[in-house]
């Protein structure tokens, strides 16, 4: 299968504030129908590169092209705009009805009013909020209020839309639901869109493709899978919670194994260092097995050890387990698996990880 063109090209761009520079971005592209989502800490320049791509700030550099047109001009640049939506994290609403809301975008553009009203009932059912056209805007709760947002983005039909963390102020019930209505609404339109968040969930519910960003640049680009499971630094591996980042000393390679010293214990896993190099390392904590009796002989993990639960943490869907094999390691069980091995504090067990579950993220000297 061909891959997608490409929908919106960035090159070289810079953004500056009071002379100092916020944003570098050498490159970025949005393909057509892509979700993309912008992850990273607050402060990591995810806003002010939506922002910038809306044109809604200026650049000290840098040139955007949309489907291979320069936007140069003004013209081009006002023709640009009308093609895409912007939702920021409050609402913004006017003081009117939510049809008119959901309608303001649509009037601006000239519609007729037949045209204007079938359009934003059509666009208030694929939001499931056809009931709530006639209520103030003021009335509206958090989540209510942000669904006439993103109604309003829809519902001049843009071809691309810039989201920037829409969900962070709504509660996890109504977060949930907003979430799988937009999943379902930019499926079915086809929009392509960049959403900006720090809530790895949400970046793996929706997204295509996620780009890690900090201090102002793109750290990392990639599928959810590659960014989850293979950071390209300890930044990234830390972000996107790789809680287990080690540091041990290459023994050796061979046969594309590379065996780490660390505390003692002997890791394997794939990858090429030298022997006598420093190698940093991570293992995704649901990669991590507990077992009551050693499983020697028993599994295809290379890496066993025996291990003492130093601390249990409630997270709520999962148990996070602290624990002491030579090493400090984390790993995450349901809580039906920990009440199932009897696991408390203090406790005894084996830990175990295959050799293809670690990541090599660097080795040197």
């Amino acid at each position: 299968m061909s891959a997608a063109a490409s929908f919106l090209d960035v090159q070289d761009l810079e953004v500056c504030r009071g002379g100092v520079r916020v944003l570098a971005i050498p490159s970025f592209t949005l393909h057509e129908n892509e979700v993309l989502s912008l992850i990273g800490p607050n402060g990591a320049g995810k806003s002010t590169l939506l922002l910038a791509l809306a044109r809604l700030i200026p650049a000290a550099t840098g040139t955007l092209r949309c489907q291979g047109e320069p936007i140069v001009s003004d013209r081009a640049t006002f023709a640009y705009r009308r093609r895409l939506a912007m939702v920021f994290q409050q609402p913004l609403l006017f003081d009117a009805t939510v049809f008119d809301n959901v309608a303001a975008g649509l009037k601006i553009r000239g519609l007729s009013r037949q045209e204007v009203r079938s359009r934003v009932m059509a666009t208030m059912e694929l939001f499931n909020m056809v009931n709530l056209a006639e209520r103030s805007a003021r009335k509206l709760s958090g989540g209510e209020a942000q669904r006439t947002s993103l109604a309003r983005a829809f519902a001049i039909r843009p071809e691309m839309i810039f989201l920037d963390e829409p969900f962070v102020a709504l509660d996890p019930p109504t977060r949930q639901a907003l979430m799988d209505d937009l999943d379902r609404i930019l499926t079915e339109t086809g929009t392509a869109a960049v959403l900006a968040t720090h809530d790895q969930l949400e970046a793996l519910r929706l997204s295509d493709r996620m780009v890690v960003m900090n201090q102002g640049e793109i750290v990392q680009s990639g599928t959810p899978v590659e960014v989850m499971n293979q950071p390209v630094d300890e930044f990234v591996a830390s972000f996107v919670g790789m809680e287990n980042v080690l540091t041990g000393t290459v023994l050796a390679t061979a046969a594309g194994l590379v065996t780490v010293a660390l505390a003692e214990r002997r890791i394997e896993f794939p990858g090429t260092a030298a022997a006598g190099e420093t190698a940093v390392f991570c293992i995704r904590p649901e990669h991590v097995t507990i077992d009551i009796f050693d499983p020697a002989g028993e599994t295809s993990a290379r890496n066993v050890f025996p291990a003492t639960i130093r601390k249990i943490i409630p997270t709520g869907v999962f148990q996070k387990i602290h624990l002491d094999c030579g090493f400090s390691l984390v790993a995450y069980l349901t809580n039906q698996s920990l009440g199932n091995l009897h696991l408390d504090e203090g406790k005894r067990v084996f830990v175990s990880f295959k050799a293809t579950a670690v990541h090599l993220i660097r080795a040197g000297k």
